[in-house]
């Protein structure tokens, strides 16, 4: 399938990310950890982006699994990645929409990091993955949240939100996925060093993307984004955004 044009900037900017959310290697190694994976458990990652989760899990914990993202570049770099870690034969990746994807066999753990669109917003997506979900397993869902309340419109828009409303606190976050049946069972947050390394390395892989295609049709859109990029991640982003993985068990 063709890549849809609306992700290529999102290609351009994390083109050299790993992990396409503010989550260090070590937190996500200290989240494998955390879930007590065992040798043979299936892993379901919707919206996989680079496959980084799947393949290091896969390398250090013996789990097998597919991978599944809407972006041809990024599944390409997963499958590289794969061959790379040697566990190429205890993975895949599938070039499809994450959105509506169920699995024809149950998973042990299914999970969505920062792309919850896929299912229409957090309830939804919950649903989608439990589709796919063998009872008892473990969902993993990665979420923004209000890490402090945003004091006007400006910061609001400046943490890419249309709306206050878009995002909850941490507290609310927890009680809302309690009230749609789920109990969280564990946690990793991203901090603040996370946001600085996901946020800054988009404008050094921007900068020199500009600087390789000036003519490119995108290139005056991405050059008006990082004009102010680094403003709005130091003004607004770093302070009143946070982002966490949450795993969870159906009650």
């Amino acid at each position: 399938m063709d890549t849809p044009a609306f992700l290529r900037p999102y290609e351009i900017r994390e083109g050299q990310h790993r992990i396409h959310d503010p989550l260090s290697e070590d937190k996500l190694a200290t989240l494998g950890r955390a879930l007590r994976l065992s040798p043979g458990d299936r892993l379901l990652d919707l919206a996989c982006g680079s496959g980084e989760m799947l393949c290091t899990w896969a390398r250090d914990h013996g789990v097998t699994g597919t991978g599944v993202d809407l972006s041809g570049d990024f599944i390409a770099a997963a499958t590289a990645r794969a061959h790379e870690l040697g566990v190429a034969d205890r993975v895949d990746f599938v070039h499809a929409d994450a959105a509506g994807h169920t699995a024809p066999t149950a998973y042990d753990v299914v999970s969505c990091l920062g792309a919850t669109w896929i299912g229409g917003g957090l309830a939804g997506t919950l649903a989608l993955m439990e589709q796919s979900l063998r009872p008892g397993g473990l969902v993993l869902v990665g979420e923004p949240y209000w890490a402090q309340e945003p004091p006007d419109e400006e910061a609001v828009r400046g943490c890419h939100a249309e709306s206050r409303e878009d995002f909850m606190s941490l507290p609310g976050l927890v009680r809302e996925l309690g009230s749609l049946g789920w109990d969280v069972v564990e946690m990793v947050l991203a901090s603040q060093d996370d946001w600085d390394r996901y946020a800054a390395a988009q404008w050094l892989t921007t900068r020199r993307w500009l600087d390789e295609h000036p003519d490119d049709e995108l290139a005056p859109e991405l050059r008006t984004e990082l004009d102010t990029a680094a403003w709005e991640h130091v003004s607004y982003q770093r302070a009143y955004l946070g982002w966490g993985v949450f795993a969870l068990t159906r009650r």
